[in-house]
C-alpha cells in the first residue's frame, strides 16, 4: 500500500469521525433547545378570567410554586445538556479540522 492510498484512507476515516461528531453536536443542540423551549414555556402564565380574583390570584400562585420546581429540575437539566454541547462543540471542531487536513494531504499525493 502507498503512502497516497494510505492518506486517501485516513482521509475516508477522518470524513466518518467528522460525521459522527457533527452529528453528536447536532443532537447535543437539539437537547439543549428543548429544555430551554421547556424552560421559556414556564414564563406563560395562564389566567382564569372566568374564575374570582382572590380564587385566580390562588391559582396563580399554586402555579408559580408548581413552575419554580419545574424551573429547577430543568435548569439542572440544562446544565448539563449546556456541559455535553459545549464538549460535543470542542469534539466537533477538532473532528472538521482534521478531517479537513487529511483530505488536503490525501488530494497532493
Amino acid at each position: 500500500m502507498t503512502e497516497g492510498d494510505r492518506l486517501r484512507r485516513l482521509a475516508t476515516v477522518g470524513a466518518m469521525i467528522r460525521d459522527l461528531r457533527l452529528s453528536a453536536l447536532q443532537r447535543a443542540a437539539a437537547a439543549r433547545a428543548e429544555s430551554q423551549a421547556r424552560l421559556a414555556g414556564l414564563d406563560l402564565l395562564p389566567v382564569a378570567t372566568d374564575l374570582p380574583p382572590v380564587v385566580a390570584a390562588r391559582a396563580g400562585l399554586r402555579y408559580q410554586v408548581w413552575a419554580d420546581a419545574r424551573r429547577a429540575e430543568i435548569n439542572l437539566t440544562l446544565a448539563r445538556q449546556t456541559a455535553e454541547w459545549q464538549e460535543a462543540r470542542e469534539a466537533a471542531r477538532l473532528a472538521v479540522g482534521r478531517a479537513a487536513v487529511l483530505d488536503r494531504l490525501s488530494k497532493r499525493r
